[in-house]
């Protein structure tokens, strides 16, 4: 199986921007200094952030490290495919309906 880059991941950002879902698993905690997981995190549509920056990709939720420190992984259920990515910031994963 090929792996998963940044580039593949902003591809298909790019490609559904207007049918993205998303769903943020976990993220980072100001108060507890750590990362914080959401145990009832489900999938939404994807909003478009007020700024777009080479970390958000222009969506809310998305949160890219970068410098190699983001780890993709693409998943794929009966109903939907896409991407699962973690970092030091938390993880998601965003997805379009098949």
């Amino acid at each position: 199986m090929k792996k998963v880059t940044r580039a593949t991941f902003k591809s298909f950002i790019n490609k559904n921007r207007e049918n993205l879902l998303i769903c943020a698993k976990s993220s980072f905690n100001g108060m507890i200094d750590m990362v914080d997981y959401d145990q009832e995190a489900t999938f939404s549509k994807a909003r478009p952030s007020e700024r777009c920056y080479d970390n958000n990709l222009g969506i809310q939720g998305i949160w890219l490290v970068g410098q190699s420190r983001d780890w993709f992984e693409k998943f794929e259920t009966d109903e939907m495919a896409g991407f699962s990515v973690s970092n030091c910031c938390g993880s998601f994963e965003i997805a379009v309906q098949k």
